[in-house]
Order: structure tokens, then sequence, then C-alpha cells
């Protein structure tokens, strides 16, 4: 499913169409470092394993009494603060690790913030959790309904993750990012100009944590068929990002930055050369903070822009690929923001 809105030269005369613009982004990550010496002192694996065939170097992992609605909290109060506000209509928090399985953090996560009685919900998509979260935010915010959403994408994989699993244990992170949306028009920086969401739930299976039903006793790990997801990644993020740019009139040449979901560094490589972009487009910190799935884009952004790869102006696209299976891109020009980073 794709969407594009109109800009002022589309149709003569015509005033810009309403849009979701990009207002603040804030980050928040874990104090705890894992490097990958440390991690192969419990599993049969190098540090030159892991880099090889993930790129990852390090993760951050929460300690036994931090949240994932902490980091949620952090990160969303951060990105009011890059946007020098202290307030949103709405808040949507993407996680797929959420601390209870009911109620929803989201109300919760608002209320702490200091938000009050907003429209607060959560979004379950896996890694594609937050550009599913803010095309569903730019879709209150252009119908009229909202004229602010908070999305904050937090996830705590160390908990689901099993500890002798190899393929998982050493994948992924902790951490969270968020961005504040606010109505604007598509002429603006940081204008969201088009989006493309999909899915594909035959293949469910190829990553999932069995529930009470599949599985009544026993733990309940963190499962992913780790070859046919690699593929299945290459292909639909390649694809979904070349639906967003054909429809903004974008060729690889007119890319930018390009920020994927942190999926592994593998990944990463194969679509930017699928999508034949020019060197230096793609904005990577896997190696560090490994796959955070959800917060890996608003994660990336933020250090894009303190890498200086995301400048004001930018014309951005924005990929993920995540269990469901699910996956989406946005094309945006990338705003004159600055990210405001805690620890936790």
């Amino acid at each position: 499913m794709s969407a594009t809105y109109l800009t002022t030269s589309d149709v003569p005369g015509r005033r810009a169409q309403a849009a979701a613009v990009i207002a603040g982004l804030g980050t928040c990550l874990p104090t705890t470092e894992i490097d990958n010496d440390a991690l192969s002192r419990d599993l049969d694996t190098s540090d030159a394993w892991i880099r090889t065939r993930t790129g990852v170097e390090a993760r951050r992992r929460v300690d036994p009494q931090t949240s994932m609605r902490d980091l949620a909290c952090a990160a969303g109060a951060n990105a009011l603060r890059s946007a020098g506000v202290n307030t949103a209509d709405g808040l949507i928090l993407a996680t797929s690790t959420p601390d209870r399985p009911c109620p929803a953090g989201a109300p919760e996560v608002a209320s702490r913030i200091g938000l009050g009685q907003v429209a607060a919900f959560d979004m379950a998509a896996v890694c594609s959790g937050f550009v599913y979260a803010v095309a569903s935010a730019a879709g209150l915010i252009t119908s009229g309904m909202l004229d602010s959403v908070l999305v904050v994408a937090a996830e705590t994989y160390s908990r689901i993750v099993d500890p002798a699993d190899r393929g998982t244990a050493v994948l992924f992170g902790d951490g969270a990012g968020a961005v504040l949306l606010r109505r604007g028009t598509v002429d603006e920086q940081g204008a969201l100009l088009a989006f493309d969401l999909g899915s594909e739930g035959a293949d469910a299976d190829l990553i999932h944590i069995p529930g009470v039903a599949e599985q009544p006793t026993g733990e309940r790990w963190f499962r992913m068929s780790g070859r046919k997801v690699y593929i299945q990644a290459i292909d639909r993020l390649a694809g979904s990002a070349l639906r967003v740019t054909k429809d903004c009139g974008w060729g690889p040449e007119d890319i930018d930055a390009f920020v994927p979901h942190q999926a592994n560094a593998r990944i990463i490589d194969a679509v930017g050369d699928r999508l034949g972009l020019t060197p230096g487009a793609a904005v990577s910190n896997v190696a560090r903070l490994a796959n955070t799935a959800s917060a890996s884009i608003p994660l990336a952004l933020a250090d894009g822009v303190r890498s200086g790869q995301l400048k004001p102006g930018a014309r951005t696209v924005l990929t993920a690929f995540g269990g469901g299976l699910t996956w989406g891109s946005i094309a945006l020009t990338w705003p004159a923001t600055t990210p405001v980073g805690s620890e936790i």
C-alpha cells in the first residue's frame, strides 16, 4: 500500500497540502555495553565470527531494574525537548517487547511524560513498528484529528532472546528512540512525503515467539529462521524503498540519506547495492548498537545527524522489515532539528 502527498508544484495555484512534519528527535540507551568478547565467554562463538556475519561489535542491555517503559519515557521526553515543546495531542508506542501483555504501555508513558489524558496506543509490527507508527501518526495529523503526535519506539530484546542461541543472542540490543510529529505542509523541511506499507502473514512463523496455545509449558524465547529472513528482508526492504522513491520522482542518485532498519550490516549493504545508492548514503550504527528492532531507525537518525550524514533538506528514505511479516518505507526531507539523547 503506497500513499503520496501533492506538493505545490503538482497543481498550479494550489496551496501546499497538509503533511506531518518531524519537529523533534530523542533517544535513550541503557548504560551497560556488552561487546562480542563478553558474549563469546558463554556462547560457542567469537568476536570474529559475529563481526563477519552480522557487522555487530557491541550492544546495549538494560539492567534488571529498568523497564521498556523507562526507556520509552526518556526517549519521548527527549523528543519533546528537541522540539522545544512540552506536550503533544497523542502518543503511539511501537514495541514488540512490552513489559506486560495488558494493558498497553502507551497510556502510562503518556502520563509519565506529562501529556495527560491524550489518545495513546501501542503499535505491534516488530522491527517495522516505528515506520507503521509514524505512518499512523501522519494519518491522524493530516486527517485533522490531531495537531501533533509523539511516536516512541522502545525495545528490550535482551529479555526475550534465548541467551544460549548464538543465532539471535548476538544480534539484538536494547534502546529507544522517538520523534515528535506536528501538522505542517509538504513544502517544509521535515515533511513526510510518501509511504509504503505491506505484510505477508503466510510467513508469520519465520519470526515469532511461541504463544501459550502453541507451547503451554516451558520458556518461550524469540525465534527466527535466519536464512529465510535474510532473503525476504533484502527483497522487501529494497522493493518498498523503490516504491516511495518512485512516488516522489527520485532516482537512486537523488537519495541523500538512506536509513534502513539496522538488522545487520550484510542486509544493509545488500539493500544499498540493490537500490544503486551512491557511496555514503546509507546511515548505519549496527556495529555499536546491534539490532534494536523498532527503535533502530530513530536511533540511526540521531546518529546520522550527529555524524553529518543527515543535513537539513536532505532527501531521506526510511525503510524497515520485521515479523508479521511486515515492511514499510517513508520518504521525507530532513529538518533542521537537533537530537536530544540520554542514558539510563
